[in-house]
């Protein structure tokens, strides 16, 4: 199921992708930062459903509070000329490599644990 629904989104977001209009260079950086913090927010929701502790509260503050602030981030550093946007880049990045080990554990131990019971059987 989950196969399916990955393989769908991927066509329609390839879809979308070919006739969405082209975004402006002046906000592409706003828009990617606030890209990887949105993503930050959705492996930590998928971490935290394998975890039995997902809040939708929690998922939908932290999906636009992140994005938000990666945003005024990159706004505050073009303001003084520093790079600021950076640290949240770094941060955020850190935590989906976190989220994505522990989902990737997660899935491994299932599979390992469904193999082994298949072996036994068989044995």
């Amino acid at each position: 199921m989950i196969i399916i629904a990955i393989i769908l989104g991927c066509i329609l977001g390839a879809i979308l992708g070919m006739n969405a209009p082209m975004i402006s260079y002046t906000y592409s950086s706003y828009l990617a930062i606030a890209v990887v913090a949105a993503l930050d927010s959705v492996f930590g929701g998928i971490a935290s459903v394998i975890n039995k502790k997902f809040d939708i509260k929690i998922f939908i503050s932290g999906f636009f509070g992140n994005a938000i602030l990666a945003i005024l981030l990159k706004m505050l550093g073009e303001k003084l000329n520093v790079d600021i946007y950076l640290a949240a880049i770094v941060v955020f990045v850190g935590r989906m490599f976190v989220n994505l080990g522990i989902i990737r554990r997660y899935y491994v131990e299932k599979w390992s644990k469904k193999f082994s019971k298949k072996d036994n059987k068989e044995g």
